[in-house]
C-alpha cells in the first residue's frame, strides 16, 4: 500500500495544484470521489482488470459512465492514468487529494469513540471544544464501541484523548504493576 500512495501522490499533487489555481478544490473533490466510486463498482473493477480489454476502450468506456460529472481536466486524469495503466490507483489518489486538501483548509478529521450514541447536542459542544485546542476546522465522525464501558476515546491525528473507563482501568493497572 505504501507503494501505491508513493505512485498516486504525484497524480494527487498535480490535480491539487490545478484545483487550487483554478479555485475548484470542492470540485475536484467531488470529481475525483464520483470516479472513485465508479471505479469500485463490481462490473467496472472487473472491465478495468480484464487483461483482454484494450487501453483506448476502457478509457472510453470509463469517461462514458462518468459523462458530465467529470470537467475536461478531470477527464484528462484518467485518461493519463490508463495510459500508463494506473486506473487502479484512483481510490489512493483521492485519498491523498483529500489530505492535501483538509491540509490546505486548516481541516483535521476526529474519529470520536464513545461507549453510547451521544447526542447531537454533545457532538457539536465536543468538536467546538475540539477545534479550540487544535486551532482548526474538525471534522468528525462518530462510532460507539461498547467495550470501552463509558466515557469518550477521541483520535486527532496522532494526538489521542482517551477518557474511556477502559483506559482508565488500563492506566491504573500498569500504575499498579510499575
Amino acid at each position: 500500500m505504501a507503494e501505491i500512495s508513493t505512485i498516486a501522490r504525484p497524480y494527487a499533487v498535480a490535480a491539487f495544484k490545478l484545483a487550487k489555481e483554478q479555485k475548484a478544490l470542492a470540485k475536484w473533490s467531488e470529481m475525483l470521489g464520483f470516479a472513485t466510486a465508479v471505479l469500485s463498482d463490481a462490473q467496472m473493477k472487473a472491465f478495468v482488470q480484464d487483461p483482454n480489454v484494450v487501453s483506448s476502450d476502457l478509457e472510453a468506456t470509463f469517461l462514458k459512465v462518468c459523462g458530465d460529472k467529470l470537467n475536461t481536466n478531470g477527464q484528462n486524469l484518467i485518461k493519463t492514468l490508463v495510459e500508463y495503466g494506473r486506473l487502479s490507483i484512483l481510490p489512493a489518489v483521492t485519498s491523498a487529494f483529500e489530505e492535501l486538501k483538509a491540509q490546505d483548509e486548516g481541516t483535521l478529521d476526529a474519529q470520536i469513540i464513545a461507549a453510547a450514541k451521544p447526542s447531537a447536542a454533545e457532538i457539536k459542544d465536543l468538536v467546538k471544544k475540539l477545534e479550540a485546542k487544535f486551532g482548526k476546522k474538525i471534522e468528525a465522525t462518530v462510532s460507539v464501541d461498547e467495550e470501552i464501558i463509558g466515557g469518550i476515546k477521541i483520535i486527532v491525528g496522532d494526538t489521542v484523548i482517551d477518557a474511556s473507563v477502559k483506559g482508565q482501568l488500563q492506566n491504573l493497572a500498569y500504575s499498579l504493576s510499575a
